[in-house]
């Protein structure tokens, strides 16, 4: 009988690698930018704002709803966090599942944090959680067979509905 190879190989994600020589300044950060301008939140889709936090959807989705919460700080590391920032990115987190189990009705959801870039947070100086919904049956193997992610709803459209149930449920920075 013969013997498989069980390796998968993913030889375009070695340009992405390479991509990543140093860490981003505060300049080169896409979230230091849109945290200094909110005039912009809709061209960025940023859902809500707190104080020191905000949630936005991830251009570069693993699924539909791939949303980012990340603190206003362009800080790397949980350690540099105040208590009251922490806990603030928690809530967002947790507001976060609660907005999307309402409007796109996920069964389920992965959260985490790559947190430098050998854990492949793609951007290692500014903290930010993913919030990654998923449904039965969403797995398949477009990213290793074809190099994409099949996400079944315009990132537009998504973010509208996001943007409305979070400002209908008064999800914005406390007075």
């Amino acid at each position: 009988m013969a013997e498989f190879n069980r390796n998968i190989w993913a030889p375009w994600r070695m340009d992405y690698i390479r991509s990543l020589d140093g860490d981003a300044t505060d300049d080169g950060c896409f979230l230091c930018r849109y945290w200094a301008a909110p005039v912009d939140d809709a061209s960025n889709h940023v859902i809500w704002r707190g104080r020191s936090a905000f949630v936005l959807l991830n251009r570069f989705p693993y699924t539909n709803g791939h949303l980012l919460v990340a603190v206003a700080d362009h800080v790397g590391e949980f350690s540099e966090l105040s208590d009251e920032q922490l806990t603030e990115l928690s809530r967002m987190v947790r507001d976060g599942v609660g907005l999307l189990r309402e409007t796109i009705g996920p069964q389920g959801f992965n959260i985490g944090y790559n947190i430098d870039r050998c854990a492949g947070a793609g951007l290692p100086g500014h903290l930010h959680a993913h919030i990654v919904p998923r449904w039965n049956g969403d797995t398949n193997f477009m990213p290793v067979l074809g190099g994409v992610r099949v996400i079944p709803d315009a990132l537009d459209k998504t973010y509208g509905q996001l943007r409305g149930a979070a400002d209908a449920a008064g999800l914005r920075a406390p007075d």
